[in-house]
């Protein structure tokens, strides 16, 4: 009896000692960028623990969170609100409630809402945890063949204005340059680079990374441009593109 009795006070200490870590915090949660089966053991574990999941598109986040039978209450975060909805989610959190922020795929704050909803926590003295876990440049850039030793995460470019004064400063950058990139705008950057880079700098086009037609076409941007003319670019694109040539990692490194 009295053995039971003190595995019963261990385990009402246990879930204390969880409820109090979970209370009030933010939690920053990885989710797959393509197969479901990419996300972590502790990362469905508070998934399932938090008060409530925010999420850019409830619909999108569905599918993850029913494969993995978690019910839990969806709010959307998403680019065009996240500059209304992160003060007064900082109050929820203030408040008591423990909150995940997941985005449709991938890493939040990674070209994906988060950012704003961090820093007011940081600045109102929240907590704040960010998991370990996917994120769509990591393995492109592995698998590109390119150095990757060091690096320069550019994102999105401008779409329209800034688009070339963005793509002409980065001319001599020595450094291998990882942008995303939408298929509808893959060729029409691709030829851009070849204008401002040249036809041989190195590059390779990474889509649909970790999804069944997962592909990388490697070569010289008009080679990989070539074959995208020829061959209409589908997916989630990352563009992994060889440094300026000519620069050696020492200069580099003294400047």
């Amino acid at each position: 009896m009295a053995a039971f009795s003190r595995k019963c006070l261990l385990l009402q200490f246990v879930i204390e000692v969880r409820a109090n870590t979970m209370a009030g915090r933010l939690y920053l949660i990885p989710t797959p960028v393509g197969n479901l089966e990419d996300i972590t053991l502790r990362a469905l574990r508070i998934l399932k623990e938090v008060d409530l999941i925010l999420c850019e598109d409830t619909r999108t986040s569905s599918v993850l969170l029913n494969h993995y039978e978690i019910r839990k209450p969806l709010l959307s975060h998403h680019k065009f609100n996240e500059h209304e909805t992160s003060a007064g989610m900082a109050k929820r959190i203030e408040a008591g409630q423990s909150v995940a922020l997941i985005s449709d795929a991938g890493t939040p704050g990674i070209s994906d809402p988060g950012f704003m909803l961090v820093r007011e926590c940081v600045a109102q003295g929240i907590e704040v945890e960010c998991l370990p876990g996917p994120t769509a440049f990591v393995p492109a850039l592995i698998d590109s063949g390119l150095p990757c030793d060091r690096f320069l995460f550019e994102g999105f470019l401008p779409q329209k204005k800034g688009r070339q004064t963005r793509i002409n400063a980065l001319k001599d950058e020595p450094r291998t340059i990882i942008f995303y990139e939408s298929p509808y705008r893959l060729v029409k950057a691709l030829q851009q680079f070849v204008e401002a880079y040249g036809p041989e700098r190195p590059v390779a086009v990474c889509r649909e990374i970790s999804k069944l037609h997962e592909q990388c076409v490697r070569g010289t941007l008009q080679e990989v441009l070539e074959h995208f003319q020829e061959n209409e670019p589908k997916g989630e694109i990352v563009i992994v593109l060889g440094g300026a040539p000519g620069k050696n990692r020492k200069e580099s490194e003294e400047e």
